[in-house]
């Protein structure tokens, strides 16, 4: 297990530093002064000339990319050019917006896509699998933002059930502390709490679902072809001719086996996830990264640009160092293969 982790740990810093390096490029890459796009401070300012001596600015390349680092892991993310904020501190309520919209929207998909998976897997080739599959292929095929309108239209305005911009209503006053909005009503002092929570719900309610309807079609049909390919396996028919009823069968030997080979596409599930976020986001106005980064690009924010492009790429690849350590950890038949070891 050492080894195994070893070896993914060193992958994901040569990761980091790739990406890092990439990062670093971009501010030579963006149209005007590069001091300017890793600072956010203008060349007609009284702190540009200290600033270009903090960053390097009259030194080589080396020297400035180990400014930039030592700026980088210190926080220092530069200031915005549009408001003049601190681009960091921006950077994480908008990150922690995204991630509660993510990680309620992967709960959904894995709670209805992994039950239905093993569902038209029982069923196989009958009505009932024939009907999953064929709604899991229009869902997948329904782009995200068409989606969005359709059921806003319904949902929001046909019906009136929903709220369609924002995560709650500013008549609550609730103060924006860590960017989730369920976790700063917690935190709030308001004497609506309860309503307060309610609200932010309704706000949260159809973000989710439209993001949680491809991912979901994905793991449906990822499990109900592993269960399936299981329930053909020689050690389930061996279970059947011992005398295990289907349900035993497929809750001992089936649904854990097909569950490892799904795990290992939770990373591409993640990955599409965040990429979707950045449409519903930009859709209900979501303050998330999504959001965050389109608009940056429209106001030609280059130094939340970075930021942004630096914080999606970097969620992506800590999800998928997670989701390896976990792997081979519930799984040492991962790491016997790679290494031939225990």
């Amino acid at each position: 297990m050492t080894r195994y982790l070893l070896g993914r740990l060193s992958v994901f810093i040569i990761a980091v530093f790739l990406l890092t390096l990439f990062s670093f490029s971009l501010n030579y890459l963006f149209p005007g002064d590069p001091i300017t796009n890793m600072s956010g401070i203008r060349s007609f300012q009284s702190s540009y000339p200290l600033m270009a001596e903090l960053r390097g600015g009259d030194q080589n390349l080396g020297i400035q990319y180990l400014s930039y680092l030592q700026h980088l892991f210190a926080g220092d993310w530069g200031l915005s050019l549009s408001n003049g904020t601190p681009v960091f501190a921006d950077g994480i309520q908008h990150f922690m917006a995204s991630i509660e919209l993510i990680l309620m929207a992967l709960l959904v998909a894995v709670l209805f896509g992994l039950p239905l998976g093993v569902f038209a897997a029982s069923r196989f080739r009958q009505r009932s699998d024939q009907t999953v599959i064929s709604l899991a292929m229009v869902g997948y095929s329904i782009p995200v933002f068409w989606l969005a309108q359709l059921l806003i239209l319904l949902f929001a305005i046909k019906l009136g059930w929903f709220p369609i911009t924002g995560q709650i209503n500013p008549l609550y006053g609730v103060e924006p502390k860590t960017g989730s909005i369920l976790i700063d009503v917690f935190l709030s002092d308001s004497d609506y709490k309860a309503a307060a929570l309610q609200d932010a719900l309704n706000h949260i309610v159809l973000p989710v679902i439209i993001l949680a309807i491809m991912p979901m079609m994905l793991l449906l049909r990822l499990m109900r072809n592993a269960t399936q390919e299981m329930l053909q396996k020689p050690f389930v028919k061996a279970a059947r001719a011992r005398g295990l009823n289907e349900f035993r069968v497929l809750v001992k030997h089936a649904i854990p086996n097909a569950v490892q080979s799904v795990l290992q596409q939770t990373t591409l599930i993640f990955s599409l996830l965040l990429t979707n976020s950045i449409v519903v986001e930009s859709i209900f106005n979501w303050p998330g990264m999504g959001n965050w980064l389109i608009r940056s690009i429209f106001e030609r924010d280059y130094p939340i640009i970075q930021a942004a492009v630096l914080m999606f790429a970097f969620v992506i690849l800590f999800f998928n160092l997670l989701v390896e350590l976990y792997h081979g950890w519930r799984f040492p038949i991962v790491r016997h293969e790679q290494y031939a070891t225990r």
